[in-house]
């Protein structure tokens, strides 16, 4: 039975895709900006928030909305892909010809992926697309509610590492909060991260989905001050230049 926590997390969602529906979205910082290429592929991936029915947070959340087993959606992509090796992403892809829309694609991506029951999800709404420059995608982030949780699982080991549903209090908690610096040429690029640590290993997200995820709880009013001078260790080994 879900909580009144967690139902009012459900309510911020909604309550988020609906001002998006009707234009009063304000976009993702340093995201929703960005100039879209004019040949970018149309994609979605599927943002899945539910009930944890493994290990909740230790962290107790700032936010009355956040309850420690709540959780969204996760994989670690395959360390063998040519776009984004070995990172940790929202399940999702391209539209194929026989998507009706980001939300068909956005499912049928993460039932590929994930393994997940369709059925027992419900679509809260959509939010802003966004361009994905290095992959040459326009993205259309999906929200959605898990109603009847399934299992889920790596379904292609050439596709994904690992699936996990990752504690959103531990996203959100300091102690797991940074940046991640990529200092190549004379340039210097960073962006927000996190670490979680799901079925004995640490993950760092990093990258389009932590803007993702950082822009989205800065939105619904969930962010706690974090360190954002703290850089987080990042692997570049396999990384195009």
């Amino acid at each position: 039975m879900p909580s009144q926590t967690s139902l009012s997390a459900r309510a911020a969602l909604i309550a988020l895709t609906e001002d998006v529906a009707a234009g009063r979205g304000a976009g993702f910082p340093g995201l929703s900006a960005l100039p879209a290429s004019a040949d970018a592929r149309s994609s979605a991936v599927l943002i899945l928030f539910g009930i944890l029915d493994g290990l909740p947070s230790d962290h107790r959340a700032a936010s009355d909305a956040v309850s420690r087993d709540l959780d969204v959606l996760l994989l670690e992509r395959a360390a063998t892909l040519r776009a984004h090796p070995g990172q940790v992403a929202f399940p999702g892809g391209r539209l194929d010809p026989q998507d009706s829309g980001p939300v068909d694609a956005a499912l049928r991506e993460a039932q590929e992926e994930t393994g997940l029951d369709p059925d027992g999800v419900e679509v809260l709404g959509m939010l802003e697309r966004v361009p994905l420059a290095f992959s040459q995608n326009l993205v259309t982030p999906v929200v959605a509610w898990w109603r009847h949780p399934s299992e889920v699982r790596v379904v292609d080991e050439a596709e994904s590492a690992a699936v996990f549903r990752a504690p959103v209090a531990d996203l959100l908690d300091p102690a797991h909060r940074g940046v991640t610096v990529i200092r190549r040429d004379g340039r210097t690029w960073s962006g927000p991260g996190f670490t979680v640590e799901r079925d004995g290993r640490e993950f760092l997200v990093w990258g389009f989905t932590a803007m993702l995820l950082d822009g989205l709880f800065e939105r619904l009013g969930w962010t706690e001050p974090w360190d954002r001078a703290r850089e987080l260790p990042l692997d570049l080994d396999g990384l195009p230049r």
